[in-house]
């Protein structure tokens, strides 16, 4: 018989074997799809590798204990869950107006991996579980992190000016429309554009505003070549 089916779904089988592969298809691909659909580099297809890769290296892990009764059942596992980092790096950017993105699809592959090892041992209800509150973190908590983003009277801005002379300048237009200015750093224009010096510039304001309307406002100032939130 080339396949036999079984009950015993904790140890290394032809059913578990099925079970566990796609089930990691099946869960990675639930995350992989709304990181695919929001437009994140990490997408449907490398969530499910990713998930199909970590379960894979338990079950061997797995195989190996159960066969030979040698190995360390957990030593693969620590493997994988500090190899993903390398991946996860590769989802990091930092633009050219200083800006940190893919953090969170990073972190959604290490979360996945963990999640294929969980299947990879047999810890389904554990894997499931961890599937729809990885979704949940993804979606809902999104939309209530960005919520209240927009809500919040502290902002972070990177801005370009004409000349060294123009910062403090801009400074002081920005005090006057009843914004304090928390902190500022110097850093390196971007690349390409004309502005001789740029700042990031962590502003307070003292009353409930448009963010849209602020980065428009100081855009107009002059000596300002450019500005954004970052």
């Amino acid at each position: 018989m080339l396949f036999e089916f079984t009950t015993d779904l904790q140890s290394v089988n032809d059913t578990s074997i099925l079970i566990r592969l796609l089930l990691s298809l099946i869960l990675g691909g639930i995350i992989g799809f709304e990181r695919g659909k929001s437009g994140r580099p990490a997408g449907l297809r490398t969530h499910i590798l990713v998930c199909l890769g970590s379960t894979m290296a338990m079950m061997t892990n797995q195989y190996i204990y159960q066969q030979f009764g040698i190995s360390d059942p957990t030593r693969i596992a620590a493997q994988v869950i500090s190899g993903i980092g390398f991946l996860g790096a590769g989802t990091i950017l930092v633009t050219g107006k200083y800006q940190v993105k893919g953090l969170t699809t990073a972190a959604g592959l290490w979360a996945t991996a963990c999640m294929g090892l969980a299947i990879g041992i047999g810890f389904y209800k554990a894997a499931i579980m961890s599937c729809l509150l990885i979704c949940f973190v993804t979606v809902i908590l999104h939309r209530l992190d960005s919520s209240m983003l927009s809500k919040s009277k502290v902002m972070d801005l990177y801005i370009e000016f004409k000349d060294a002379h123009s910062i403090s300048m801009v400074a002081d237009e920005i005090k006057s429309n009843m914004i304090n200015i928390v902190s500022i750093e110097i850093v390196k224009p971007a690349y390409g554009n004309t502005g001789n010096v740029a700042a990031i510039l962590t502003i307070r304001l003292k009353k409930k505003r448009v963010r849209f309307d602020v980065v428009a406002k100081i855009c107009e100032m002059d000596g300002v070549e450019f500005a954004e939130e970052i």
